[in-house]
C-alpha cells in the first residue's frame, strides 16, 4: 500500500464529507476510494469513519488522526514546491573548478555578461588543472583539458584541440620566420613541462606525420606562463587555439607554420565542461553550462 497516497485520499473524504465527492476531485471511483481508506485504516488498525446507510463522520480516532496528518502533509506539499522552486530558480551559488589557462584567458573576462543576464548568481572559483572528485568536494561545474574517465560524471566539449606555433612579432624580426617545422631546432621555445608531454612538438601535413625535438629557455607546467614569456619574446610557443586567439587579434603574438597541424602530446586535449548529474541539474548550473558552450562556440 501507497501509505501516502491513502493519506491523501482520506484527508478528502474527511474535507469533502463523502466518498463520492472525494472521488470526484481526486479523478477516483468510489469504489477505489473506499478501497484505499479501508486499506489505510487496516494499516493503522484504527477504525476512521462511521458509516451507516444514513449518516457518514469521522470517528474520535479518526478525528485525531486527521489532526495530525493534514498539517504533517501541508507541509510536505510546501516542502516539495519549495524544492521545485529552488532546482529552478536562477540564483545562488556555483562552485567552479576551472584549468587556469581556460579561465584567465577567456572565461574570467567574459564573466561580466554573464552576471549581467544573471545578476542573483554567485560563483566560487577556483583556477586549477588539478582533477579532483566533484561530488566529495561539492564542486557544482569543472572545466578539464582531455577524455572524461569518471562514467559517473557528464562532459560537454567546449573546444577540440586546434593548437597554434605562434610567438611576438618582436622575437619573429630578431629570430626570423620558421617555415617548416625542421627550423624549429634552431629556435627558442617555450615548453609545456607535464608528464606526458615530451620535448618534441608533432606536426601534420596530409598524410605526413613528424615530430620535432624542441628547446628553449622557459619550461612551466603553466599555461597561463608560457602565453606571458611568448608575448615578452622569450620564444616560440604551442598553445591552444582558444588561448592565443585574443592575443593574435590584438598583434600580441603571430601565428607561424599555420599550414601544419600541430600538437605537444599524442593524447586527446580537448577543452571540456565537466558536471557530476545527468538528470534534475540545478537551473543555476544549467544556465552557467550553456553560458560556457556559447563563449567557447563563438569562438571558433
Amino acid at each position: 500500500m501507497d501509505e501516502l497516497a491513502a493519506i491523501r485520499v482520506f484527508i478528502s473524504v474527511a474535507e469533502s464529507g463523502s466518498f463520492s465527492e472525494a472521488a470526484r476531485r481526486l479523478g477516483m471511483s468510489t469504489s477505489s476510494v473506499s478501497r484505499q481508506v479501508g486499506a489505510l485504516e487496516e494499516w493503522i488498525d484504527v477504525r476512521l469513519f462511521k458509516r451507516t446507510t444514513r449518516s457518514f463522520s469521522l470517528t474520535e480516532a479518526g478525528e485525531n488522526y486527521l489532526a495530525s496528518v493534514a498539517p504533517a502533509l501541508r507541509q510536505l506539499e510546501v516542502a516539495k514546491r519549495n524544492a521545485h522552486a529552488y532546482q529552478d530558480t536562477v540564483s545562488g551559488a556555483i562552485r567552479v573548478h576551472m584549468r587556469a589557462s581556460a579561465g584567465t584567458e577567456v572565461i574570467v573576462p567574459a564573466l561580466s555578461s554573464f552576471f549581467a543576464l544573471y545578476p542573483d548568481i554567485e560563483i566560487e572559483l577556483t583556477l586549477t588543472d588539478e582533477r579532483i572528485d566533484l561530488l566529495d568536494n561539492g564542486v557544482d561545474v569543472a572545466v578539464w583539458l582531455g577524455r572524461l574517465d569518471d562514467s559517473s560524471m557528464v562532459a560537454r566539449r567546449l573546444s577540440g584541440s586546434t593548437r597554434v606555433v605562434c610567438a611576438s612579432p618582436e622575437y619573429l624580426r630578431r629570430f626570423g620566420i620558421p617555415e617548416k617545422p625542421v627550423d624549429l631546432v634552431h629556435h627558442r621555445c617555450l615548453l609545456y613541462l607535464k608528464h606526458s608531454y615530451s620535448k618534441a612538438w608533432h606536426f601534420r601535413k596530409g598524410d605526413e606525420s613528424f615530430s620535432v625535438p624542441v628547446t628553449g629557455p622557459l619550461r612551466t607546467p603553466d599555461s597561463a606562463v608560457l602565453m606571458a614569456g611568448a608575448k615578452q619574446g622569450l620564444g616560440l610557443v604551442l598553445l591552444q587555439d582558444w588561448m592565443v586567439r585574443q592575443a593574435v587579434e590584438a598583434g600580441q603574438l603571430q601565428p607561424v607554420l599555420s599550414e601544419y597541424e600541430a600538437y605537444p602530446t599524442e593524447q586527446q586535449t580537448s577543452l571540456y565542461v565537466v558536471y557530476p548529474h545527468r538528470h534534475r541539474v540545478p537551473r543555476k548550473v544549467r544556465v552557467f553550462i550553456d553560458f560556457l558552450g556559447q563563449l567557447f562556440e563563438s569562438r571558433t
